[in-house]
C-alpha cells in the first residue's frame, strides 16, 4: 500500500493510493483512527477497508502533507555511507557508532510543497535519504527482530543549513531544522511491497542533475542495526520516522559549493517507494 496524509477539499485525512487517486480513509476511519499514525498498528483494518474502494480524489486534487505529521520521534542519522565518510577528508576511520540528532515536525514539508532557503544563510543544501517508518513498537530490539518492527518506508530531503551546523561545539541542531527547511513524502509505501530491504536505492537530483546515487549496501550502520541501536536508549513507536543517512554528492561537497537557490527543483528517489519533489523558495 501506498498511505498518504493530505488536503482536499477544504479537511486534512488520511489514505490509500489507488488507481490512480486517493481513497479517503480518515473518512471511513477516522473514528477509530484520526490520523495515519493512529492506524499503523492495524494495517489489516487498512487492507480490508480499501478492498472493492474506488478513489474519493484524483491525486492532482490533493495537497501533499508529511505522510506523519505529527511523529513522536523524528531521528536523523549523520554520515552514514562509507564514501561519505572519506567525503570529510579528515582521515577519521569509520565511527563505532550512529551519528544520531533530532528534527522537528515543523522543519518538513510535504511533496510538491515548496522548501524555504532561510535568509540568514546562502548556504542551504540537499540531503536525500530513505525513511523507515516504524510499525511495532519496542526496546532494546535485537537485530534478528528489528525488521519485523518496520511499517513502511519514505523519501525525505535533509535539508540542512550548513554554516549553522557548525554554530555549536557538539551538535548540529539548528542547521537541521530550520522551517520548512526539508521533506518527506510523497506517501510511506509499506515493507511488503517494497521487497527486500538489503536492495534499496536512493537518489538525487538538482534541476534534473543527478548529484547522489547510492544503495544500502554501502551503508556503515545497517537498518537493523540503526533500530537495535536507537532502541536501546528510547522506546521506538508507531509513526516514529528514522532518516538513514546521506550518499556523497550534496552540494557543500562540490568546488565551489553548488548551494541550493529560489527555484531549484528538488528530486529524492527511493527505489520501491517513488519520488519526492520540491522546489526552493527563499524565507
Amino acid at each position: 500500500m501506498k498511505l498518504v496524509t493530505f488536503e482536499a477539499g477544504g479537511k486534512v485525512s488520511w489514505g490509500a493510493v489507488h488507481k490512480d487517486g486517493v481513497v479517503d480513509l480518515g473518512r471511513r476511519l477516522g473514528t477509530r483512527f484520526p490520523t495515519l499514525r493512529d492506524a499503523i498498528p492495524q494495517q489489516s483494518v487498512i487492507e480490508d477497508t480499501l478492498r472493492g474502494q474506488d478513489p474519493d480524489w484524483p491525486l492532482e486534487a490533493i495537497r501533499y502533507l508529511p505522510p506523519i505529521p505529527n511523529p513522536e520521534k523524528i531521528i536523523c542519522v549523520g554520515v552514514n555511507y562509507a564514501n561519505r565518510n572519506e567525503e570529510y577528508r579528515d582521515g577519521s576511520e569509520l565511527p563505532k557508532h550512529p551519528s544520531l540528532f533530532m528534527r522537528t515536525p515543523g522543519s518538513l514539508v510535504g511533496h510538491g510543497q515548496p522548501i524555504v532557503r532561510p535568509r540568514e544563510s546562502v548556504q542551504y543544501d540537499y540531503e536525500g535519504e530513505i525513511v523507515l517508518v516504524i510499525g511495532t513498537p519496542g526496546r532494546r530490539i535485537a537485530e534478528s527482530d528489528a525488521i519485523k518492527h518496520v511499517f513502511g518506508l519514505s523519501c525525505m530531503n535533509e535539508g540542512s543549513v550548513r554554516d549553522w551546523l557548525r554554530h555549536g561545539k557538539f551538535n548540529v541542531t539548528q542547521g537541521k531544522n530550520f522551517e520548512a527547511s526539508g521533506s518527506f513524502g510523497p506517501w510511506i509505501v509499506t515493507a511488503d511491497e517494497v521487497g527486500n530491504l538489503d536492495d534499496v536505492a536512493v537518489a538525487t537530483k538538482v534541476n534534473g542533475e543527478l548529484r547522489q546515487k547510492d544503495t544500502v549496501r554501502s551503508l556503515i550502520f545497517s537498518f537493523t542495526y540503526l533500530l537495535h541501536y536507537i532502541s536501546t536508549f528510547t522506546t521506538l513507536k508507531p509513526g516514529d520516522i528514522i532518516a538513514t543517512g546521506t550518499p556523497t554528492g550534496a552540494g557543500a561537497r562540490f568546488d565551489p559549493p553548488k548551494w541550493l537557490k529560489a527555484g531549484d527543483a528538488v528530486e529524492v528517489s527511493v527505489s520501491g517507494v517513488g519520488t519526492l519533489k520540491n522546489t526552493v523558495i527563499d524565507g
